[in-house]
């Protein structure tokens, strides 16, 4: 299942006793743009998916034909999003935190044991994060591999919304183009406040606006 990736850590928690094991994962962290989306697979270990991989190192193409048939063939699976303004408010670390708790939260049927790539999670039940994980525990890799594919998905359709920043190309993400649109236009309401090139772009257009006229 896509090199290093394997069922490793899942079958160690079943044969402690937890029939159902979920593996959560996000994207967006590092964005400037748009929510972190974070999803929560359990995968049936009687249906393999070959290539399942960290979301990463595979193409769009791969992710798209990929996340098709997790839906298809998982136990469960839920996404979750937390709106740049809540990432504002808590800061990018927490709201991370509450959207992969909310995929498990939002999870049919519920696990009994959760795998989370990275982030320690609080829930009320056994978890455990594992770093790296989206490169080594094949849940994790598919909700790595659904949580992309659902935030491009809204990338492109905020590019259509809100035209001239490139976010079909670069996903909300601090690209050079991307930085160069902010600073043109200026953040919109969906830009994250609190991150320092937003805020910056904010505070030259702040000034711009409170220089005296040139007459």
């Amino acid at each position: 299942m896509g090199g290093r990736c394997t069922r490793r850590w899942e079958r160690r928690a079943e044969r402690a006793g937890f029939a159902l094991v979920a593996g959560v994962d996000e994207v967006g962290r590092g964005a400037l743009f748009g929510p972190v989306v974070a999803a929560a697979v359990i995968l049936d270990p009687r249906r393999r998916i070959p290539g399942i991989d960290d979301s990463k190192k595979l193409t769009a193409l791969r992710r798209e034909e990929l996340a098709e048939k997790i839906r298809a063939r998982a136990l469960g699976f839920a996404v979750a999003e937390v709106v740049p303004e809540r990432i504002d408010a808590w800061n990018i670390y927490q709201a991370t935190r509450q959207a992969m708790q909310q995929a498990v939260a939002k999870l049919l049927p519920q696990p009994g044991y959760v795998l989370s790539d990275a982030v320690p999670l609080e829930l009320p039940l056994p978890c455990q994060s594992l770093i790296r994980g989206d490169s080594r525990v094949v849940s994790i890799a598919a909700a790595s591999i659904l949580a992309k594919v659902h935030r491009d998905t809204l990338m492109r359709a905020f590019d259509a919304e809100f035209p001239g920043y490139g976010l079909a190309r670069h996903k909300g993400y601090a690209t050079r183009e991307h930085l160069k649109q902010l600073r043109a236009l200026g953040p919109t309401e969906l830009h994250r406040k609190s991150f320092a090139p937003v805020r910056e772009s904010l505070a030259v257009l702040e000034a711009m606006e409170q220089s005296p006229l040139p007459f």
